[in-house]
């Protein structure tokens, strides 16, 4: 099986630059199920029902996301009615939607097909009431057994460290471990010892002239002044398109872990 991830997707450049590739990329790798964040979606912050249903029409099928998918309130409705579309598990459960959810590979016959796709958010640097993310994982896998043909994590964090940390914390047990959240592609993708891929970050898709998607100069400004800043967020010029694309083996393991970053100029 060949697992596409997609990294933040940032306001309506970051929309078109995945519009420009996954079509294309789905026919060329033989790809079975696309994944993206969208936590950054609409205008940076936050989904809506048309940016979520414009991705999907290019090919998206799963969504995650982080702790920016609050900014918008339709969103609640959304996560309450969407299984395609999952926040961080360790949030607490009385909030809308849910931490983790199943998909089916395209043309999908059997159990050995679908997929397991597991959100959290990391703790250290983001403020946000949320629970332990080691211990949510591990109810949420709890008497899995073979259930599934692959199971997917997208742990939404700041410090490398903290996603590191699950990555081995996590090997074996899952197929990968991708992270997200700084915006910034790291070039440590590997498969683990135990069988499952991980990489600490795999980027953003979307501004290539920008400070993580925002108008360098209003950041320049954040940095200089201590006066409140309004985000302005790039909408033009060229683009990046950050992924990561995994592949199975039999065991449901990793195969493989590669970066597949494009440029739209």
């Amino acid at each position: 099986m060949k697992i596409l991830f997609i990294g933040d997707v940032v306001a309506s450049l970051g929309r078109k630059t995945v519009s420009e590739f996954l079509p294309k990329l789905v026919k060329e790798k033989k790809i079975d199920l696309v994944i993206a964040n969208i936590e950054n979606l609409a205008h940076g912050k936050g989904a809506t029902t048309e940016t979520i249903e414009e991705i999907r029409s290019y090919g998206v099928d799963v969504m995650t996301s982080g702790n920016h998918i609050w900014f918008r309130e339709e969103i609640q409705e959304i996560l309450q009615t969407d299984s395609t579309i999952i926040r961080p598990a360790n949030y607490p459960p009385d909030l809308p939607g849910y931490g983790f959810t199943v998909a089916s590979a395209r043309g999908s016959k059997n159990k050995k097909e679908k997929v397991l796709v597991i959100n959290l958010l990391g703790r250290q640097w983001i403020d946000q009431p949320v629970g332990d993310p080691f211990r949510a994982v591990d109810e949420i896998l709890k008497d899995q057994g073979d259930k599934f043909g692959a199971i997917i994590v997208d742990f939404h964090a700041e410090a490398t460290s903290e996603k590191m940390a699950m990555g081995w914390y996590l090997d074996g047990r899952v197929t990968a471990m991708l992270g997200t959240h700084t915006h910034v592609p790291s070039a440590d993708q590997f498969v683990m010892p135990k069988g499952s891929a991980y990489v600490s970050d795999v980027g953003m898709t979307g501004a290539l002239h920008s400070v993580l998607g925002v108008d360098p100069e209003v950041i320049i400004k954040a940095h200089k002044f201590p006066y409140p800043q309004r985000f302005e967020w790039v909408e033009d010029g060229p683009s990046m398109f950050r992924s990561v694309l995994v592949e199975t083996n039999k065991s449901g393991f990793a195969k493989s872990i590669a970066r597949i970053d494009r440029s739209l100029n």
